[in-house]
């Protein structure tokens, strides 16, 4: 009888059942959003190699570094400047921005012949990623069940790490089916479906 029902208490996780609201919804969209993501970056090197003028395994290295040293810089000011505010709604709306501007990037990367624009996309690619993931921390962690800390935040990276490893296959198989830009479109399509879903939030999240 007890171990029915701890099979039942771990079937709720996985259908994220008596979460909070804000948990649920969040948890969803960044699965998503991880999953658009997921469908470009196990292959983006070869994207670049193949079809950027110059592009090397040292041009994929700079981009990455170009990423990661942007969303570093920024997104510490970014979690400073939100944290002056009571109210969550500067968080929201940055987070909104952040996750728009996320499905714009894909976009970017079918126009971009040069390193130079490839470096200009990670660029805007980090700022986005500075707005959004510490807003997002932010809001999930004031909205998270009291005793449930461990299993949201387990639940969360195994919802995102699974969409990032089904999506991964999928990018693969679209791109070599399909060509590089429709993968990008239907990426950019997904993270922009799913940053839309972020406004569901809108009316839970906290004034004061």
């Amino acid at each position: 009888m007890q171990s029915e029902k701890t099979k039942y208490h771990y079937f709720n996780y996985f259908i994220l059942k008596n979460f909070n609201p804000v948990i649920r919804f969040l948890t969803l969209a960044d699965m998503l959003i991880a999953g658009g993501f997921g469908l470009i970056v196990p292959i983006f090197a070869v994207y670049i190699t193949d079809n950027i003028q110059s592009g090397t395994v040292e041009v994929v290295g700079i981009a990455s570094t170009i990423f990661l040293l942007t969303k570093c810089l920024l997104q510490i000011a970014v979690g400073a400047i939100i944290d002056k505010y009571k109210s969550e709604y500067d968080d929201f709306f940055c987070l909104l921005a952040g996750s728009i501007i996320y499905s714009i990037i894909p976009l970017f990367y079918i126009f971009v012949t040069t390193p130079f624009q490839l470096y200009l996309a990670q660029f805007v690619y980090g700022l986005a990623a500075a707005f959004a993931y510490p807003t997002w921390m932010s809001i999930f962690t004031r909205h998270i069940d009291r005793d449930k800390e461990g299993v949201e935040w387990s639940i969360y990276a195994t919802f995102t790490e699974f969409g990032m490893a089904i999506a991964a296959s999928l990018g693969g198989f679209v791109a070599y089916r399909y060509g590089f830009k429709l993968l990008f479109v239907v990426a950019s399509i997904i993270i922009f479906l799913s940053s839309l879903s972020i406004i569901a939030i809108y009316n839970k999240i906290r004034s004061r």
